[in-house]
């Protein structure tokens, strides 16, 4: 039998998976992550817990599998992206905390490159928006805010990585410090078109270039975990960030096919094929996973706030004492009383992009209660996802192929079925939810193995992929575009000055 290891690293909690060869799990291993917030609108991680919890779980899930590392055929790696990690050359020390995807601070600096123009030069290059979002700004902000850094960078010393480049580092002990085409093309850095570090951009924003990583097709041979981590050196052949890593676990290889990520965000891609198409509508342009050097695209809308309004409900409000206890809450009332919650905590992404904005609660009334507002706040994961999928279908017409057909789920939040049947009833399309919905993890295995052979083509991974369900749109069309006309006016709310 054949396996594969996959080092999911993720917002909320690190994870370690093997995957036999059919794409079941044999053995997973999980710890959460500390958040840290240092100011309001600021989200921290120790690069070193981050480090420790995955070889840690590691570890966990090769001892849980009955396995030892030389059963390990080859390692394939997936990460939150945008969140940034500076380390020192010759120690591996972090010389800051990581700064998260989440994290605001580096708005003004957006501001700022956006009243000097700089904002399409951008867009035509990377595909992305100027938001503090991506990676670059907040890579700025640690040159030019922690001690010695600038210094330190200029003279070669130190390292600017994703969370994939910093594992890959810590992994196989100094050797490399490289990426992929996925994660790179998402720190507002990197040219798409010519898959490579763009020298203007590196220069607009101050930027010395011994600091990034060398970037590789997401198949690729990124070097190998040491044996005295692991007990045995195996190969790392497959790398990808979260979401583009879950497009191809959700075998969406080819032009039109679509999926949404239901975790700490929301996260829906359809993939372009080598078309290169800037949206019209409030989505972004990134690099799907590359298994050749061929440029393969997807248009992306990007929830900031989707799972993690669960975790508002049960660590902020005190609505429940797990989170799992959310669907019986929410489903105690028959809807949302009229009550809408837009969690804009840290600003709206896509299509709406107001970094300003900040949470609301709207339509309250004497009758009121908390299964209400944990009923709107569920209902604002789909409301927002419906908002992307109808901006990239718009798109998709504008470019001259059809509308989205099916929206293929994956992630945490997907396993909720009221969740799901309201996604359907709002986006008027079915919802597909898949067997395996780990497809995040999956999809950097399928990289990993497809490199190093274990799979001849994607035709054989597409093979894999089954049905576990599927939800179909109950709600007459008008009732639903009155629900998000709805919404919409909440937006509206939440972003007036």
């Amino acid at each position: 039998m054949t396996y594969l290891l996959a080092l999911d690293q993720g917002t909320s909690s690190t994870r370690s998976i093997v995957f036999d060869q059919q794409g079941n799990i044999v053995a997973l291993a999980q710890e959460e992550l500390t958040q840290i917030y240092p100011e309001p609108g600021q989200v921290e991680h120790d690069p070193m817990e981050i480090w420790q919890t995955q070889l840690t779980t590691a570890q966990q899930a090769i001892a849980k599998a009955g396995l030892t590392a030389r059963d390990i055929h080859a390692i394939g790696i997936t990460n939150q992206r945008e969140t940034t990690v500076v380390w020192n050359r010759k120690t591996g020390a972090p010389l800051y905390n990581a700064i998260v995807w989440q994290d605001r601070r580096a708005e003004p600096t957006c501001a700022q490159l956006r009243e000097q123009g700089f904002d399409r030069v951008i867009l035509e290059k990377t595909g992305l928006r100027v938001d503090a979002y991506f990676s670059a700004t907040k890579l700025k902000w640690i040159l030019d805010h922690v001690p010695e850094a600038r210094k330190l960078a200029n003279k070669g010393e130190l390292a600017f990585g994703t969370i994939d480049s910093w594992l890959i580092w810590q992994l196989t002990q100094g050797d490399r410090h490289v990426t992929d085409v996925s994660n790179a093309s998402r720190t507002m850095l990197f040219n798409v078109h010519d898959n490579a570090w763009d020298a203007e951009l590196m220069q607009m924003l101050d930027i010395p270039p011994a600091l990034m990583p060398q970037v590789l097709p997401s198949g690729a041979e990124f070097g190998a975990a040491q044996a005295s981590l692991l007990g045995h050196a195996i190969p790392i052949c497959g790398v990808a960030g979260d979401q583009q890593s879950a497009l191809f676990g959700q075998a969406c290889f080819t032009e039109g096919m679509a999926k949404n990520t239901y975790g700490t965000g929301c996260f829906m891609l359809m993939h372009t094929g080598t078309t290169f198409q800037i949206s019209q509508n409030g989505l972004v342009t990134t690099s799907a996973a590359q298994t050749g050097t061929q440029p393969q695209y997807a248009m992306e809308g990007s929830v900031f706030v989707a799972g993690a309004v669960v975790q508002w409900l049960r660590d902020g409000l005190n609505a429940v004492k797990k989170s799992s206890e959310i669907e019986a809450l929410a489903q105690s009332v028959p809807d949302s009383g009229g009550v809408m919650v837009v969690p804009a905590f840290t600003g709206l992404g896509a299509p709406y992009w107001k970094p300003e904005a900040r949470g609301t609660i709207t339509g309250l009334t004497r009758g009121s209660t908390m299964a209400h507002i944990a009923r709107a706040a569920l209902d604002s994961i789909a409301y927002q996802s419906a908002a992307l999928l109808q901006a990239m279908s718009r798109d998709a017409v504008a470019a001259g192929s059809a509308p989205l057909t099916e929206l293929r789920v994956d992630g945490g939040a997907c396993v909720n079925d009221l969740l799901m049947q309201f996604q359907a009833d709002l986006l008027g399309i079915p919802v597909v939810r898949p067997t395996m919905i780990e497809t995040t993890a999956l999809g950097a295995a399928y990289l990993a193995g497809l490199t190093s052979g274990v799979y001849r083509d994607t035709e054989e991974l597409s093979a894999l992929w089954q049905v576990e369900r599927t939800f179909v749109p109950q709600l007459p069309q008008a009732d639903a575009q009155a629900l998000m006309e709805r919404w919409d006016h909440a937006v509206r709310q939440t972003c007036a000055e």
